[in-house]
């Protein structure tokens, strides 16, 4: 964290503002805490961490429940707000809940900021299963379906910018964690135009994703995907049905898209 408590700017960036927001992150990640316990895990004073519990829960950004401090709900309004600005989100949602429901897998809309994978929505069936990944998530490209074919769109040099400042973490034994290995997937899926994630991120889980074209409205580096046990993602089934269904759904998508 920043060391001055004030407010006061250094070169461009507040580190009021900074330490804000690293509380935020870490709050996330405790779901509860208390001041102590927020402090001891940041390593600040304890005064400091009460000063902007406090003021965070003052602005409606924080709750205190039991002695112990939350994220508010409100997080989740300006969330559903930046979404329902999107166009992408607009013209796709009612499309991926048809693909889901036809397919009776998981589906879902991806977005790419800041040079990661955001969740921009989900749909899924009564007999869905996937990797449970909240709406909203941010995580590296390497390792999802979704993730990839926004990689895809790049070029090999933008790749390796994305690589350097996110890294190649591992989540299972099948997690592509070397540079010229990931390289060759991404050449691979623009020459077929489409990804697959083998147990990469998830064990058990594969995911098949195409993407959206851009078309200036606001749809930006965008994917659907289908997801669901491997045992059901078989390669006949992939080629015959799912693709077919994925890259109709993504032409309506982006037709759709144009009047948003």
């Amino acid at each position: 964290m920043g060391k001055d408590e004030n407010g006061t700017e250094t070169g461009n960036r507040i580190n009021a503002v900074e330490n804000a927001f690293t509380i935020i992150e870490r709050m996330q990640e405790l779901e509860q805490c208390g001041v102590s316990e927020l402090a001891d895990t940041l390593d600040i004073p304890k005064s400091t961490a009460h000063v902007y519990l406090k003021t965070l829960e003052e602005l409606g950004y924080v709750v205190k429940e039991n002695g112990r401090y939350r994220l508010s709900m409100r997080f989740l309004e300006l969330g559903g707000l930046v979404r329902h600005n999107r166009s992408i989100y607009q013209a796709a949602r009612s499309e991926v809940d048809t693909l889901s429901q036809t397919t009776g897998e998981v589906g879902t809309i991806g977005y790419e900021e800041d040079g990661m994978r955001v969740l921009v929505y989900r749909s899924e069936p009564v007999e869905g299963v996937s990797d449970n990944a909240p709406t909203g998530e941010f995580t590296e490209m390497h390792w999802t379906a979704v993730g990839k074919v926004l990689l895809a769109q790049h070029t090999d040099e933008e790749v390796q910018t994305i690589v350097k400042r996110h890294g190649l973490p591992t989540a299972t034994e099948n997690t592509i964690t070397e540079l010229d290995e990931l390289l060759e997937e991404v050449a691979e899926i623009r020459t077929r135009g489409y990804a697959i994630e083998d147990e990469e991120r998830v064990t058990g889980i594969k995911s098949v994703a195409v993407p959206i074209a851009g078309n200036g409205s606001g749809s930006g580096n965008s994917a659907i995907s289908i997801a669901g046990p491997k045992h059901r993602f078989g390669a006949e089934r992939i080629e015959e049905e799912l693709l077919p269904e994925l890259r109709n759904t993504a032409n309506v998508i982006e037709l759709q898209s144009r009047h948003y």
